[in-house]
């Protein structure tokens, strides 16, 4: 059996299924096609939730006695948008001036082709693995993450699957390979701030009250002060305002109601339950604040909706698993990588409660972009790093 040892052959066969979340759009499929003939055991389960879309996933193990070693990642990609104003089609993976073009050429078919043809390439080399390593791939980390990772662990948990550590192939660098490992992630909380007013006429504002005005003092307290300055593993806590709106397209009505949409990244300072509470009391007192509401005794009338569930803050703190893949990054590129903790949210915020995680892939400065591309130089340089962290970690 000819071995799938070329991370660019796995990429343009994943990158030509339209696994847009959350179609699964034959890449699942071709993993397994990819995986069964290694010896890999290979499920696809569904999960299903009210008002959500099924979805399938893949879980494959390799046997062996020993350690066991996830790697962990996703097949669906977010929408290409206007496929006309791609220089080339986002799912024909077309090779020009060194680097392969497609809709998850780096987020993130790429890591999961090169650590597909890491572990053929040791196998090829030095036979069986002295431990297991297993794949569990979802196809829902670009959509609601519902029916994903999530319940793709407590599946594989109900029959008996334990892990050592897992690596996630997300990517994590910013400018080039052996820029940064992820040992962490900031939380993530959002909310909806519904502010109620009275509905009246613009030119008789005593007989209205107006939400706008009531709105202004509390979007301000909720961005000053700075929620911390940072700890020595995480960057400062940020909270944005993503939109506010009042739905009224009458310039001569003073609305009824007004609201602002916010999401919060936050550090170790923090919990979801403790930020939750800062906020709260920050409202409260903007509430009651008199200053944009002249004649008004009472608080504004307000609402606060938590939206989603909080995504937790965490650190990893295993140090063997974080040299082995460090001292593998340096190996191959000559760069001691940084460990970060900064950026967005990932599927690692799920495995770090069944072991020690962390992250390396590709360099994402065209993620979801238009024109989505890797080298052809970095899958074959990632992939080497995955064998040589492989070769380390099983050792």
């Amino acid at each position: 059996m000819k071995m799938p040892t070329d991370p660019a052959d796995i990429l343009a066969a994943l990158i030509r299924c339209p696994s847009v979340t959350p179609a699964e759009g034959g890449a699942l499929a071709v993993l397994e096609n990819l995986l069964r003939p290694m010896g890999f055991v290979v499920d696809r389960p569904v999960f299903k939730e009210d008002a959500t879309p099924d979805v399938e996933n893949l879980y494959a193990r390799l046997p062996g006695e020993g350690r066991h070693l996830m790697f962990a990642g996703h097949t669906d990609v977010v929408p290409p948008g206007d496929e006309g104003a791609w220089t080339h089609p986002p799912f024909a993976a077309e090779i020009a001036d060194g680097c392969m073009y497609g809709r998850g050429a780096v987020d993130m078919k790429g890591g999961v082709a090169c650590f597909l043809a890491a572990v053929a390439r040791h196998i090829e080399a030095h036979g069986p693995l002295n431990g297991s390593v297993s794949f569990l791939i979802t196809g829902d980390e670009e959509g609601p993450s519902i029916n994903g990772t999530s319940k793709l662990l407590e599946w594989a948990t109900a029959r008996g699957e334990k892990w050592d550590a897992a690596l996630v192939g997300e990517p994590t660098n910013p400018d080039a390979l052996g820029d940064a490992i992820k040992i962490g992630r900031r939380g993530s909380i959002s909310g909806l701030l519904v502010v109620n007013g009275v509905q009246g006429h613009a030119a008789y504002p005593h007989l209205a009250d107006n939400p706008v005005r009531g709105l202004v003092p509390m979007v301000e307290a909720l961005m000053r002060p700075a929620l911390d300055e940072g700890t020595a593993d995480f960057q400062p806590s940020n909270l944005e305002v993503t939109t506010i709106d009042v739905a009224n397209p009458a310039t001569n009505v003073i609305p009824a109601r007004a609201t602002a949409a916010f999401n919060v990244r936050f550090n170790d300072s923090w919990t979801a339950e403790t930020l939750q509470a800062e906020i709260h009391n920050r409202l409260d007192k903007a509430a009651n604040s008199k200053a944009l509401r002249p004649g008004r005794s009472a608080p504004a009338d307000y609402e606060l909706n938590w939206r989603d569930r909080p995504s937790p803050v965490f650190l990893t703190r295993d140090e063997k698993l974080i040299e082995a893949l460090a001292g593998s990054v340096k190996a191959v590129t000559g760069r001691r990588p940084g460990l970060s903790t900064g950026g967005g949210t990932s599927d690692a915020r799920f495995i770090k409660d069944y072991c020690p995680v962390v992250e390396f892939g590709l360099v994402g400065q065209t993620m979801h972009m238009v024109d989505e591309r890797v080298s052809l130089d970095d899958l074959e340089t990632l992939t080497r790093i995955y064998q040589c962290f492989i070769a380390d970690w099983f050792a």
